[in-house]
């Protein structure tokens, strides 16, 4: 058998069914009317917020970035909860919007903004994470012709990158930010040219766990935003530290030891240079708050064996969990934590792979992992959800379709 990835801890049986958001599973798949169906733990959330708090600086602002799920119940919830939010896209700004997120507490980043993109941003009043010298002045010609002053910072792609992360940001050659050596002459340029000088966004890489590398490279990024303050010859507003904070999908994965992160990053605090004393900071997380509250609940529609193998066949699948399936950026496939939601707990009697409806290989949700016996009709979790599931997947591959989504 193939090991699965540990279920974050919290999650609970009732009567053999598994729990979540005080009632079990299914419960709510019969309110939400069926299967596939993402649930999102509203006390989760919190609790997740709360540990945050706790083991930051009292100083760190924390951002949600909105790409990991842009579930707008889930958005309105998170307004009360965080105190800023990150968005990479013409259509996350509608999507905040729709929530009642007031736009000068969003932040727009991402290569390749269009006219339209910027235009809206600005008349908003959404700080734009500048990516390139040209999209700086795409975005003043904007503001002047608009008759508002828009709100710029920059986006730096720095000279290193955050050590065992799953996607690296910075260091190198990248689309992503401005070369750390260029920063200073755009900075002058955007406060010569009337703009509102917001700072910098400096992110070096996401989804690590090893604690001490996340602390080095906030520590590097202080450094950094110090250096390019003292070179620009501008007060530096604010600056986004970035992100990074990594959740446990496979076997042998620790979680993050996040109280390791905060001391070392309150100790930097203590002994800011002169540059940095009156700077708002920042972080900016996405998956770290809400990948573990999300639980995606699939249907065995039928059971069979072939040369010996059991497969489980579900009404879902790949199209609303492309991570999960190990086609999303994954090298060497591994599974993620899984269970049978309907035998919550029970010991594990067969090896079996769970696989989803579409009419490729590539759709298997699990692989060759050890689950209590399913049937037709058993309800299949997989954990670690909440993040770049619902919205990162194909869902109309093959007309499949989305999957419901509830916040309980």
């Amino acid at each position: 058998m193939k090991p699965l990835g540990p279920i974050p801890a919290g999650f609970e049986a009732r009567d053999g069914v598994l729990v979540v958001g005080g009632r079990p599973v299914t419960q709510w798949v019969e309110e939400a009317g069926g299967t596939p169906l993402f649930l999102y733990a509203a006390d989760r959330l919190r609790a997740q917020v709360a540990r945050l708090r706790a083991a930051l600086p009292p100083r760190l602002a924390l951002h949600y970035a909105v790409k990991a799920n842009p579930f707008v119940p889930l958005l309105e919830l998170m307004a009360g909860l965080v105190d800023g939010f990150d968005i990479a896209s013409g259509g996350e700004l509608a999507i905040t919007a729709k929530a009642g997120i007031d736009p000068r507490l969003v932040s727009f980043a991402g290569p390749g903004k269009r006219d339209a993109e910027l235009e809206a941003a600005i008349v908003a009043g959404v700080t734009l994470n500048l990516e390139s010298e040209n999209e700086a002045r795409r975005a003043l010609a904007l503001g002047e012709r608009l008759g508002v002053v828009p709100r710029l910072a920059i986006r730096v792609n720095p000279d290193f990158d955050l050590k065992g992360s799953g996607m690296k940001m910075g260091g190198g050659a990248k689309p992503f930010g401005l070369d750390a050596e260029r920063v200073p002459a755009l900075a002058r340029e955007i406060a010569a040219a009337g703009a509102e000088w917001r700072g910098f966004h400096i992110f070096a890489g996401s989804q690590a766990l090893d604690a001490a590398a996340i602390a080095e490279t906030q520590g590097q990024t202080l450094e950094l935003a110090a250096r390019l303050a003292d070179e620009c010859g501008l007060p530096l507003v604010h600056c986004n530290l970035g992100g990074g904070f990594g959740i446990p999908y496979f076997p042998g994965e620790a979680p993050l030891d996040l109280d390791f992160v905060g001391a070392r990053l309150a100790e930097r605090f203590e002994r800011l240079p002169d540059v940095l004393q009156d700077t708002a900071f920042c972080i900016e997380l996405g998956r770290y708050l809400v990948g573990e509250l999300g639980v995606y609940l699939t249907r065995v529609v039928d059971r069979k064996v072939s040369h010996g193998e059991v497969f489980l066949i579900t009404d879902g699948g790949m199209h609303h969990q492309l991570a999960a399936s190990g086609n999303f950026g994954t090298v060497v496939r591994r599974n993620y934590p899984s269970a049978i939601a309907t035998r919550f707990g029970a010991e594990v009697e067969e090896e079996a792979s769970i696989v989803g409806c579409l009419c490729t290989p590539l759709d298997k949700l699990a692989d060759k992992g050890g689950f209590p016996r399913a049937e037709v009709g058993d309800l299949v979790a997989v954990f670690c959800a909440g993040a770049y599931g619902a919205s990162a997947s194909p869902m109309a591959f093959l007309g499949q379709g989305p999957a419901l989504e509830l916040l309980v």
